[in-house]
Parts: C-alpha cells; structure tokens; sequence
C-alpha cells in the first residue's frame, strides 16, 4: 500500500485539487502564518484538528490550511517547502526518501471495522471467498491482509470500491458482502442493515492513521510555535476523553462548519463520542508506543522495510514537543 497516499478519509475524493482554506490573521499578530498542509477536507473527521489549531491562534499562532486532494500532496509540498506542518503518515516516505521529516503527534489511529454478510459467521468462513477493499495496496488491503495471515485463510477474488461510504452503499444494494470500513460508516451500516451485516474481530492494537509532522529543521527553527500547537492538541485530546461534546461546543463557539448539512452536524458528539471509546484518539497523543506499534504494522503489511525492532524511533519522531507538552501540563 502506498500509505502516503491515506485513502482512508472518505472525502477526500471531493476535494479539488490544493483548493484553500485560508483562516484570517487575528488583529495584532504577525504576519506570518504556519502553513498547514492537508490530504482531506476540512470535515466532521478533522474538527479536532481544526479546533486546536484554532486555540493556538489564540495563543499568538495563526495558521493557513491548504486541503489537497490526496496525502502524497501535502506530504510532497512539506517536502518542497511550500508548507510547514502537515498532516498524514509519512513513515514510507521518510524511509525510502531520507527525507528529513520528524512526526510531533499521534492525530488518529487506524479504527477500522471489518463487516460482512450474517451468512460469513466467523474469518474462517470467508476462506476463499470474494472480499473488497478502498483501493490496491491501501490501508484497508494491509488490514485484511494481516487478518488473514492471523486467521490462516487466503481471500478468494479481490475487489476495489474507494470510499467507505459507497461500500456500505453497496453492501446495502447486495454488490459486496464483506469490506472494511471506517468508524462513521460501520455506524451507518449497522444502523440501517444491522439484521443482514455483523461485525468481525479486527486489530486489537491499531497503527497511526494520521499524523502530525514537518520537517526537522522548520522544527527546529520553530519551537515556540511547534510547542504552543502540540500542547493545544494534547490539552484536546485529554478533554475529549473526559468529554467528546467538547468538540461541539467548541464547534459552535467558533462557528466552524458552518456550511455543512444540519444532519451532518449532527453526528459531530455521536462520532467523538464513540471515537474516544474505540481508541480513535490517544490521549497521549502517540510517542514511543505509538511509533513501535506503527512499525510493527507498516513492516508487516509491506509499506516498510523491517524487522520493526531494527528501526529507531528517532529517525521518524522528535519526541521533544511531545514530551515537553507532557511535562508542562502535568500529564
């Protein structure tokens, strides 16, 4: 899987090529903006995000977003310099590269739920049997292909539909019978077929999904600004798991979204909530555990060259921000 390119985010198919959002600078505070890099929209998935960056503009730190339409984008323009910090998971890249990037935070993990048809009642009656993922060599793909080699069966004809969304679409109209698909549209799928669809056992210690990172020099030759947005997004994910509304509230205190559908809002507390209780947020915001299972789940599933255990966390984390946010805020 060519994970750089994250086709996890189920909107991103929408999003027009490099299209901008651009948050205007706060009276009275510099000019110059952080620019931020992302391989999605702006969405009910990445309100977090948003919110936190938006606490740090309180702090003195504006920023600017670009949204591109995949992650190999906004990975390749942190590469070239035309943005600062960006979000993905730029492990592959930085391995085959050397490119000189440091990831600073955990900003998800790989929640995804394999579901199929009642009448595959475990893994091993799915032996042989038609499967469909997002894409060839997707996340997805590299989930169903650890499973399989766990449950010691071989997938029969292979499929590919992007999108969790039309997926479950499909699995509804009979096209598929079994998938793997993210958070919001497992709800969706159980909600409206749950009498024709189950869930099946998945991975009980997932990998980054997303990932906040730069590149080692511009954090370097930032760390004030580097520091005041990892606080922010560790201080967030503590309260989210405390309180998951807190998104909303923050939300419409801010007023952001606010060109979305009412039934897609919605969702906003019902997915925080039920994401901070499926471990979709670590609290901690990632760091050494989080990288070590990341290579134990990138090297297994071929977007990494192992053993997991010979590479160095360092070589792909600056755990300073990280760990100062901790110390400063007493976690």
């Amino acid at each position: 899987m060519q994970r750089y390119l994250n086709p996890f985010r189920q909107a991103a198919a929408a999003v027009t090529l490099a299209a901008a959002v651009l948050i205007a600078a706060a009276p009275g505070q510099a000019a110059e903006k952080i620019r931020v890099s992302l391989g999605d929209v702006v969405s009910v998935e990445t309100l977090a995000f948003v919110i936190a960056l938006e606490r740090a503009k309180d702090r003195g730190v504006d920023y600017e977003m670009t949204s591109f339409a995949k992650e190999e984008l906004a990975i390749q323009s942190i590469v070239n310099g035309q943005s600062d910090l960006g979000v993905g998971t730029p492990y592959s890249v930085i391995q085959k590269s050397k490119v000189p990037l440091k990831v600073v935070f955990q900003m998800s993990r790989l929640v995804f739920f394999p579901v199929a048809s009642t009448e595959y009642k475990t893994w091993k009656d799915l032996n042989g049997e038609p499967f469909t993922f997002h894409a060839r060599g997707t996340g997805t793909e590299a989930i169903g292909n650890i499973i399989a080699k766990r449950e010691g069966i071989e997938f029969g004809p292979r499929s590919y539909v992007p999108g969790s969304e039309n997926r479950i679409i499909a699995m509804m109209k009979g096209q598929i019978k079994a998938s793997i698909v993210d958070l919001s549209n497992k709800n969706k799928l159980m909600n409206l077929a749950g009498d024709k669809f189950h869930i099946l056992p998945g991975l009980s210690d997932p990998a980054s999904d997303e990932l906040i990172f730069a590149s080692g020099e511009w954090i370097e030759n930032h760390p004030e600004a580097v520091g005041i947005i990892v606080e922010e997004l560790l201080k967030l994910w503590h309260e989210m798991k405390e309180n998951p509304a807190v998104i909303e509230e923050e939300r419409v205190k801010r007023n952001l979204l606010a060109d979305q559908p009412k039934e897609i809002l919605a969702e906003v507390v019902d997915y925080y909530t039920e994401g901070a209780k499926e471990g979709l947020f670590d609290p901690d915001g990632g760091g050494v555990a989080a990288a070590r299972a990341d290579f134990e789940f990138y090297t297994a599933a071929g977007q990494m060259a192992g053993p997991a255990d010979s590479l160095n966390v360092e070589d792909y984390w600056n755990l300073g921000p990280l760990n100062a946010a901790r110390q400063k805020l007493g976690l």
